[in-house]
């Protein structure tokens, strides 16, 4: 029994702690910090968090949510313009892992680090809905997409520290700095709503993202680069799928009303 523990200390190890890039190993957090936050988010948004509030007035958090998306539109800011500083063409289509010791590097890793750090405080969302009790906006792509982001930004993090996988950060954060504004204007009460007519344009940049996405991932498989085809293969099929449930969402949300109301004016000018 000791040695099969002993076995498989050594596996945890060598697998979550050797493999990883030295450069960003010891960076806070390790997997048990990672999985303690996401198993806590889930638990507090399905189940902890609407027994707390189905007795209570939702909170209106009007200021702490024009703080948090003030925060979200500078950080993301901050990131995108110290991002595209770093950016070559060659990200494009194959850009392999540097493992070589420079301060330009040095630079990439903290931003990679800011960046998975800024994927836990994106879990606020989610929870901002719960203390709202807006619970009709906790779906199931909602949740999904928020539990494997921060997931899978840290074993980029961990692993590929720099390389192909940097420009989705980049093209993410540019869309983070579109959604938070239109949440940072919505969020000024009733008379900024004649100014919120591009809400479904949102989506549409979501979509388009995770089209390129998945084109910037199958570039390296079709050409061959030195870089993990593995993360190569799961970010097409992330971003393949997240176009599909973002699709459902927007033909759900968007081209049925629109039909919808479309018939109804037919009839009312008939």
């Amino acid at each position: 029994m000791v040695l099969l523990l002993r076995k498989l200390v050594e596996g945890y190890n060598y697998v979550f702690y050797d493999l990883q890039d030295a450069r960003t190993r010891d960076w806070w957090p390790n997997l048990i910090a990672l999985l303690i936050i996401l198993t806590s988010y889930y638990y507090f948004c399905i189940s902890l968090g609407p027994r707390i509030m189905k007795h209570r007035k939702p909170y209106e958090l009007k200021n702490v949510m024009l703080l948090y998306n003030s925060f979200q539109v500078i950080i993301s800011i901050y990131m995108l313009f110290k991002g595209i500083s770093h950016i070559k063409w060659n990200f494009l289509y194959c850009k392999p892992v540097d493992y070589s010791e420079n301060l330009e590097l040095k630079e990439q890793h903290f931003l990679a680090w800011i960046y998975l750090i800024v994927k836990f405080i994106d879990l606020l969302d989610t929870v901002f809905f719960v203390l709202r009790k807006k619970f009709g906006q906790i779906s199931g792509l909602h949740l999904y997409h928020h539990t494997l982001m921060p997931a899978a930004i840290y074993i980029g993090f961990k692993y590929y520290p720099n390389g192909h996988g940097v420009f989705m950060g980049l093209i993410n954060t540019f869309v983070h700095i579109i959604m938070y504004t239109y949440y940072l204007i919505a969020g000024l009460g009733p008379k900024f709503q004649k100014y919120l007519w591009w809400k479904r344009y949102v989506t549409v940049l979501q979509l388009v993202q995770f089209v390129l996405i998945f084109l910037q991932n199958l570039a390296p498989l079709l050409i061959g680069c030195d870089y993990p085809k593995w993360v190569n293969i799961g970010l097409c099929i992330n971003s393949a799928l997240f176009v599909y449930l973002f699709g459902s969402f927007y033909r759900e949300n968007y081209v049925k009303k629109d039909r919808m109301n479309n018939g109804c004016f037919e009839k009312k000018n008939k």
